[in-house]
């Protein structure tokens, strides 16, 4: 990352659009019940993307600087895809949560094959920009520290992923910590991914893995 900005900035800025995340998302789960694709297509990238696009730009880093780019992208989907198993069995089990049963016929979803496709990575680019992309790139790069940055970085993630697991699926309390445990799960090894490659594309590719049997089978 270009050093064009002092890392106790960096800090700051992580800090208010963490905390802008965690809180703004938790009243809109709140509040409003909208179909996925609305959503996942138009509210979050105008809720999660658009501040982001000013944070960038105050900084006066580019969009390279979140991760978007085409260098080592094959090794990039070769890791996804050996991370991608783990987290697609993952989604099974957060199906089983939300449905009580394994019965995938019985809760395939209204959605086509590659619609569902096509809005899990929807939902992945507007999450893995802001998660990984942002906040745990710029955390990595301030704290030098991958560790604490992952650490951080989960803490922040399993927050904004509390209101749909409780507000939306409305879970019970054991099956909305066994949720968030594989929410968490995920958000490290994506971030694990990212520290490797320096590449947002793979995160995002690991997300499809993960938020395909979610969206697919609903």
């Amino acid at each position: 990352m270009p050093k064009v900005i002092s890392k106790v900035s960096l800090v700051k800025n992580v800090t208010i659009y963490g905390a802008y995340l965690v809180i703004v998302w938790a009243f809109y789960r709140f509040l409003f019940k909208l179909p996925d694709d609305v959503e996942e297509l138009f509210i979050k990238p105008l809720v999660w993307l658009l501040p982001l696009y000013f944070m960038i730009r105050k900084e006066g880093l580019g969009l390279s600087s979140l991760g978007l780019s085409f260098k080592n992208l094959f090794p990039t989907v070769y890791l996804s895809l050996g991370l991608g198993a783990v987290f697609v069995i993952a989604g099974v089990v957060t199906n089983y949560l939300k449905y009580g049963s394994l019965n995938f016929a019985a809760n395939l979803g209204s959605l086509p094959f590659f619609a569902s496709l096509g809005l899990s990575f929807a939902t992945a680019f507007s999450e893995e920009i802001s998660f990984r992309g942002y906040i745990f790139n710029r955390l990595m790069y301030a704290l030098q520290n991958e560790l604490v940055a992952n650490l951080i970085n989960v803490g922040l993630w399993t927050a904004v992923h509390v209101p749909i697991a409780f507000f939306v699926w409305e879970l019970s309390l054991s099956a909305g910590i066994v949720y968030l445990f594989l929410t968490a799960l995920f958000g490290f090894g994506s971030a694990f991914l990212f520290a490797r490659t320096k590449n947002v594309w793979g995160s995002i590719f690991l997300h499809v893995l993960w938020e395909w049997p979610i969206i697919l089978f609903r």
